[in-house]
């Protein structure tokens, strides 16, 4: 006897999965929905969850890492993750969605829009398949604002200061996004700092990111300046959120990308 597929929607607590979770809420009641959970999350992405379970009426169910962040972080040397070292991404986020699929035949639903020409994560264990329903019904960005609006859920009040969701220490956060951080969650911002280190022997930086320690950044005329370059045509200016989206590239100050697994 042959084992029935399984079907999981992996949640980042962004905009768009969240949007395909409602989206595919009856059209398969027999989905899985999880959240990858690395416990370096920001308050807000958790308020959302909770708020998404009681649309869908069913659990959203976290998954941990055997080992949280620092652990792994002891192990690869006391370097930070960065763009060309995303550890956090395969140990805190793939890992633990292979273990709990385990074997089984799943179909794995991936909320990349239409009007997107990227690629999610797709699993290179033969038993997964990705699937994108938004690319084959032609769902685009006002349509994925338009079906958080109708289900009662709008945003995540992240959005308010932030272009992804995500840990609240993600290397891939704007200037702007950190400075936001520092305003919304001055706590969280100084444990972001904490992990940061300059090896007194080498001077070697050990930062979130390139060329700018978080110390630094936080100095009031480096702020003002930050700022400044922001509400000329970043997140922090004014307009729609909509617009905003429709003109963010999701990349950092260095032109990278995030991962797409904790991005959607």
């Amino acid at each position: 006897m042959s084992t029935p597929t399984r079907h999981i929607l992996g949640l980042s607590g962004g905009k768009d999965s969240t949007a395909l979770a409602v989206y595919m809420r009856d059209r398969v009641p027999e989905m899985e929905y999880v959240f990858m959970d690395t416990q370096k999350e920001l308050p807000e992405t958790y308020e959302y969850l909770s708020r998404l379970e009681a649309y869908l009426g069913r659990p959203v169910i976290r998954l941990n890492a055997e080992r949280g962040f620092d652990h792994w972080l002891e192990v690869y040397g006391g370097y930070l993750p960065s763009s060309r070292i995303r550890w956090c991404t395969r140990q805190l986020k793939i890992r633990p969605f292979e273990k709990y699929v385990g074997d089984d035949p799943v179909i794995n639903y991936v909320g990349i829009r239409a009007d997107e020409n990227r690629e999610g994560y797709i699993s290179t264990k033969p038993n997964i398949t990705s699937r994108f329903p938004f690319k084959e019904a032609g769902i685009k960005l006002p349509d994925v604002m338009r079906i958080l609006e109708e289900a009662g859920l709008g945003l995540p009040k992240y959005y308010e200061w932030r272009s992804r969701s995500g840990c609240y220490f993600c290397f891939f956060q704007r200037k702007g996004e950190w400075a936001g951080l520092l305003e919304r969650h001055p706590d969280l911002f100084e444990k972001a700092k904490e992990y940061e280190k300059i090896d007194p022997q080498t001077g070697e930086r050990y930062t979130w990111q390139h060329g700018e320690s978080l110390a630094e950044l936080q100095m009031d005329e480096r702020l003002a300046e930050i700022k400044h370059k922001e509400s000329r045509g970043s997140v922090l200016r004014t307009g729609t959120l909509a617009e905003v989206f429709a003109n963010e590239d999701l990349e950092d100050d260095q032109g990278e990308r995030a991962c797409l697994v904790c991005e959607l």
